[in-house]
């Protein structure tokens, strides 16, 4: 069915509006009918789903009274429909008596002034007035009623001179264009209200609004699964009787808008949101949007690791340690019984002896091995540097750095775990904020006021003697035994020699994997490699195999190489006994002489890492 029906009252425009549309508007249907069989019509094309009727004066009025559901044009009368109309009423005429529904009379007593003719006006407010303001037209000293079709009627009930008011080519025009006009709106507003629809019915989040009374004008399906109300019990009841928990008594009366309410509705925790919606400032009803806290919390998680998580992986489990000594499998039994727990560990060993090993490998035995494992070397980055990779930053907070500010490596390992490695080289300052983060689990980024909440499981490590540091007063006591919650300690390489050949076939096989080529030790090789003291640990190891594998071209490495390259190692040998000295401003400067003033290779000397070395030339104004 059309969308749009033209009902013309009479034939005269049934042919002008058959000849507007035919062609033109092939989605405009024209029908004829006047009064009672107009809405007769206009019923029957409602029913088959029009929704805009043309017409004009009674009829229009008529449409318009019986409340259908639907659009109603009214033709209006043109200054050429007036000038027409007051030609007709003749020359002789001096008072013009107008009978008409008052969109038709708009600019007739201007005309009639032009024209040099009196005109008064009685109004129509239905077309059973027409006889008695006909009468009263003529009463009033009128030649001449002019008018509608119900007007003629009348006037020619009474034996009264009467001139029509004819809707010319023009006024119809107006009316079919402002007919597609409404219809293009009308489509549009569907488009909308049916997205609006849409969104409301597969929304993640509950959505109710009530309007300026309290009465419930939206509960869309997820509000009914959140509250355990029926969206048919709570449409049209006031929201104080649906929801009395939900006070919206400020949001109507003053418009103040409220968020993060927390409401328990059947046990269960809803997070809400409550907006007023405002007209000219005022409010004239509310919305009401709430979330399952505990979904929240979820896609909290979900979120972090899906976004940030890429590379704050750990790939390494306790099956990847390897030795069967029993120094190294008492650590792994220990490392097991720690991952059950959430307690912060302190992992002591020293510099390659397999810390962030064991910190993954822990990592991936817990329950958190599904969160992120993220990870940083405490001694690598300068204080500033690493506050703001810890705690993160909002934009401009830092100079050069993302002007879209970026998350911290705490807030990263929400859900998971964090591994602070040599955080025996952190300064005082930046303990004192990680304490805070630990004690609170909320952390703070860098030029922000808002806490986010954090669940971090932290992993240390040192080769330093941390309780040392303490008494030295170079790291906080508070912030020791926070973390000393749970202490592994890590066997030197030394001191399990039984895994040193175990170690060594396992690299060679890793390093010639897919090369074809079978390498492996004497016997003489591997007693070379267990009578040395390996102060690298299992670091050291593997960079003196990496390089055997380099200059050596047979399958079988024999003792004489490895004792060359052991010696060649040692060569440049730390720092001469002799020449080491108790203060260690001493040590330093005799290093950096060493090396020549080198600062790289003066920290390889020392055992230091660069960072690290950097900062006591600093505090003992050696740069």
């Amino acid at each position: 069915m059309k969308q749009i029906i033209f009902i013309a009252p009479n034939s005269n425009m049934f042919a002008i509006a058959k000849q507007e549309t035919d062609g033109k508007y092939p989605g405009i249907v024209v029908r004829e009918g006047l009064l009672s069989e107009g809405l007769a019509l206009a019923k029957k094309a409602v029913a088959e789903g029009a929704r805009i009727i043309i017409s004009r004066g009674a009829t229009a009025a008529l449409i318009r009274r019986a409340g259908l559901p639907v659009v109603v044009v009214e033709v209006p009368i043109t200054a050429f429909d007036l000038i027409r109309a007051l030609e007709r009423s003749g020359k002789k005429s001096v008072q013009v008596g107008l009978v008409a529904f008052p969109p038709m009379v708009v600019g007739f007593a201007y005309l009639g002034g032009v024209l040099g003719r009196k005109v008064r006006y009685h109004p129509l407010l239905k077309e059973e007035d027409a006889p008695g303001q006909v009468r009263a037209a003529l009463r009033d000293g009128a030649d001449i009623v002019v008018g509608g079709v119900v007007t003629g009627e009348a006037a020619r009930a009474e034996g009264c001179p009467y001139a029509p008011i004819e809707t010319g080519a023009e006024g119809i025009r107006q009316a079919i264009e402002e007919a597609v006009l409404v219809e293009a709106a009308q489509r549009q507003e569907q488009e909308r209200a049916g997205l609006f629809g849409t969104v409301l019915a597969h929304a993640h989040e509950g959505i109710v609004s009530v309007n300026g009374a309290g009465e419930v004008t939206v509960f869309n399906p997820r509000a009914a699964e959140l509250t355990g109300i029926k969206a048919a019990d709570a449409l049209g009841r006031n929201i104080a009787v649906v929801w009395p928990q939900l006070f919206l008594g400020e949001a109507l009366a003053k418009g103040e808008e409220k968020t993060g309410l927390l409401l328990n509705v059947k046990g269960r925790n809803l997070l809400c949101n409550q907006l007023p919606v405002l007209a000219d400032g005022r409010p004239v009803g509310a919305v009401v949007t709430m979330q399952d806290a505990g979904e929240i919390q979820k896609m909290e998680e979900t979120v972090r690791k899906r976004l940030y998580a890429t590379g704050h992986v750990a790939g390494l489990f306790f099956k990847d340690i390897i030795g069967s000594g029993k120094e190294i499998e008492r650590a792994v039994h220990i490392a097991k019984q720690y991952a059950l727990t959430d307690s912060s560990i302190v992992i002591a060993g020293e510099t390659g002896s397999g810390k962030e090993v064991f910190a993954q490998s822990i990592h991936n035995h817990s329950r958190r091995k599904n969160g992120a494992f993220v990870a940083i070397n405490c001694a690598a980055l300068a204080s500033q540097i690493l506050e703001s990779e810890l705690f993160g930053y909002v934009a401009g907070a830092c100079t050069g750095a993302s002007q879209k500010g970026k998350p911290g490596l705490i807030e990263l390992a929400h859900g998971g775990t964090l591994f602070l490695d040599e955080i025996g080289e952190m300064e005082l300052a930046t303990q004192s904020k990680l304490l805070r983060v630990l004690e609170e689990k909320k952390v703070m980024r860098l030029g922000s006021d808002k806490l986010l909440p954090v669940d971090v499981r932290v992993i240390t490590a040192s080769n330093r003697d941390l309780r040392r540091c303490v008494e030295e007063q170079t790291f906080r006591r508070d912030l020791y035994y926070r973390l000393n919650v749970l202490k592994l300690s890590l066997p030197a390489l030394r001191e399990r020699p039984e895994d040193i050949e175990e170690l060594a076939g396992y690299f060679l096989r890793q390093k010639t994997s897919g090369t074809g080529a079978a390498v492996r030790l004497t016997a003489e090789a591997a007693r070379a490699l267990k009578s040395y003291s390996w102060p690298g640990n299992v670091r050291e190891l593997q960079n003196i195999l990496e390089r055997i594998l380099a200059v050596h071209k047979g399958g079988r490495i024999d003792g004489a190489l490895v004792r060359k390259l052991l010696e060649e190692e040692n060569e440049p040998a730390a720092l001469p006994q002799e020449n080491l000295l108790k203060d260690e401003k001493s040590r330093i400067q005799n290093a950096l002489e060493l090396a020549g003033g080198h600062q790289g290779r003066a920290a390889e000397l020392l055992g230091l890492h660069r960072s690290t070395l950097w900062r006591k030339l600093k505090k003992y104004s050696l740069l």
